[in-house]
């Protein structure tokens, strides 16, 4: 009777001391994921320079089709764009009991164009001259125009490399730990199941 009193005993503590140690393992492994995200909280800025050659005309008609006053102008255009990704933004859990790393949330894209503007060969009639209107119109239209070549460009493509690179990170550390990882209600097994596509914020 005192044998298997000892023997039960001897399992008891061996089980508690296997559920502390396991309990322990799931704790740093937990810090270690949050370390590890921490690590990457970062701004991921993609740059490219884009140029811009514009023609602004614009007619008022003064009396009808047949008199009109006009003014026109060229513009030289150069841009520094960039899109900017900040890490900072990420949204997760980490669920020991799953051992699990839950991506909520992975932060939109900003893109911010810096433009500096030449305008040359200005022509204003009197009685159609330049105004705010005028050089507000041609900032829009200029800005539509880059958007479109930052569109058609590989830019927005590298800036997402560049993401996804960083994400693969906490895939490769959970695999390491035995965790999975999940973005989206959608596991994350390679790195193709981190490909995002995302609107882009205008700045």
């Amino acid at each position: 009777m005192g044998a298997v009193l000892a023997l039960a005993t001897v399992f008891i503590y061996k089980s508690c001391i296997d559920t502390a140690e396991r309990g322990s393992a799931l704790q740093e492994s937990s810090t270690l994921i949050q370390q590890q995200i921490e690590n990457v909280s970062k701004l991921i800025v993609t740059e490219g320079h884009f140029a811009e050659v514009y023609n602004y005309a614009d007619s008022k008609e003064l009396f009808g089709p047949l008199l009109t006053a006009d003014k026109k102008a060229l513009v030289v255009v150069n841009a520094e764009i960039t899109i900017v990704y900040d890490l900072q933004q990420v949204d997760f859990e980490i669920d020991e009991a799953q051992k699990t790393l839950f991506v909520k949330r992975i932060p939109q894209p900003e893109i911010k164009i810096n433009p500096d503007f030449e305008y040359y060969d200005v022509t204003a009639d009197y009685l159609n001259p330049f105004e705010a209107a005028d050089y507000n119109a041609i900032k829009r239209n200029v800005r539509n125009s880059l958007l479109k070549k930052v569109e058609a460009s590989s830019l927005k493509q590298n800036a997402q490399n560049r993401l996804i690179s960083e994400l693969v990170q906490f895939l490769v550390l959970t695999k390491s730990m035995g965790w999975k990882m999940v973005h989206d209600e959608i596991p994350v097994v390679t790195r193709e199941d981190l490909l995002i596509d995302h609107n882009i914020l205008v700045d």
